[in-house]
């Protein structure tokens, strides 16, 4: 799954929205930083009790640069043995990545899992687009009952190419024969929505799931709120 810069848990405040003159006929959602709070933090706080050295570990151990081949089919438990085998000492904070992995999701934001049930319920055709592990998608099906909701989802890990490569947004357009200018991708980093537009799909980047609603409003996905009384 994605990670925000080295694993921070701060994403862009603004807005990356652009609505083409095509209306929506497929919403795309991504799942880490969307749908689930997944950050290796929610782990190795409990693991770690100094923040400073828990932020070495996660920038020059497990790293972004290390946990990325993850997110494209690299086996999770086979890199940890390689890099326990380089550090030793640090071997079973190592291993924790592989063998607490769910202790990585503190949860599901309900209310973006309320805008995802809203959209299916409205008849839109809904997609999951995600970089995850290929190991951790099955159990994260199991735990999360919403991932069986999708018409179909596309993860990285079981594709061996992850965002922002062109390439997995178009296996995702080609397989499900979505209509690119007439498919909304929502996702919480900017690099992965500048994709996106340039294969030619609609984006909004994700602050909240209040931010979220209003420009799904905005656009017409989701019906505008009552008026008060």
């Amino acid at each position: 799954m994605h990670i925000h810069d080295v694993y921070s848990n701060i994403t862009d405040v603004h807005s990356h929205t652009v609505i083409g003159q095509r209306p929506i006929e497929a919403v795309v959602f991504d799942l880490g930083g969307v749908l689930l709070d997944w950050n290796p933090r929610h782990l190795y706080r409990k693991l770690i009790a100094d923040e400073a050295e828990m932020e070495w570990f996660l920038a020059e151990v497990c790293s972004p640069a290390w946990h990325a081949p993850h997110d494209r089919g690299v086996s999770t438990a086979s890199s940890c043995a390689d890099l326990a085998a380089s550090h030793p000492e640090l071997s079973e904070l190592i291993w924790a990545w592989a063998r607490r992995s769910e202790e990585m999701i503190d949860g599901v934001d309900a209310g973006s899992e309320e805008v995802l049930r809203e959209v299916r319920a409205s008849g839109l055709p809904c997609y999951a687009l995600t970089n995850m592990e290929a190991e951790t998608y099955p159990l994260r099906l199991e735990r999360f009952p919403f991932l069986g909701w999708f018409d179909g989802t596309v993860v990285s890990g079981l594709e061996g190419v992850a965002k922002p490569e062109p390439a997995i947004f178009i296996r995702l357009l080609d397989r499900f024969g979505l209509t690119p200018n007439t498919t909304l991708m929502i996702d919480d980093m900017k690099e992965n929505l500048e994709t996106a537009s340039k294969v030619g799909m609609q984006t909004i980047q994700f602050r909240s799931s209040h931010q979220l609603r209003e420009e799904l409003e905005a656009i017409g996905v989701l019906p505008p709120p009552l008026p008060t009384p």
